[in-house]
């Protein structure tokens, strides 16, 4: 009976994904508590944001919304820099943050880069400075970084546990593309 259970918990998605997201989110809630003068819910938010429900390509996605989170947010940080964030700002911020994506071949994860880039340019109107923006930037390659630790992490044990009971792996990472 348990190895049934075994068997059905490391080959569901579902399971598999909830679990990826509980330990993202534990981890990173656990920075938040531990860290509480730095804006570390917008790491929270982008560990959700690379950990991908899709089981097939869940490592290439998780690879690909951790690069489109550094481009939006680091494109976020560029455009601080040029002008203080206002409408126009933020659009020329979105257009860059595509077409980057659009040259990387990103495209079906731009909307991702997008939000990331709104995390750094969006702000409340007494924390507008420089620190803040490169705080944001911070904290949302924080969480893209553990966000895709936990999917490498999590597939390699879930590699591992399928060999074992002969279940169909997931698909390797290449990190070279």
């Amino acid at each position: 009976m348990i190895n049934k259970v075994i068997k059905y918990c490391i080959g569901s998605d579902l399971i598999i994904y909830v679990i990826r997201c509980i330990i993202g989110f534990l981890i990173g809630y656990q920075l938040y508590l531990q860290l509480p003068e730095y804006e570390l819910y917008w790491t929270l938010l982008s560990i959700i944001l690379v950990i991908s429900p899709e089981a097939k390509d869940s490592k290439r996605l998780a690879i690909e919304r951790f690069k489109s989170n550094l481009i939006g947010s680091g494109i976020g940080l560029f455009c601080f820099f040029i002008h203080a964030p206002n409408v126009y700002i933020i659009l020329i911020g979105i257009l860059l943050s595509i077409s980057v994506c659009y040259y990387f071949k990103l495209m079906n994860v731009a909307r991702t880069a997008i939000v990331a880039l709104l995390i750094v340019l969006i702000h409340e109107q007494q924390q507008l400075t420089w620190l803040t923006a490169v705080e944001r930037f911070m904290s949302v390659a924080l969480g893209c970084f553990i966000g895709l630790t936990v999917t490498v992490t999590t597939s390699f044990i879930i590699n591992y546990l399928r060999k074992k009971a002969n279940l169909p792996q997931e698909e390797s990472i290449n990190l070279k593309k």
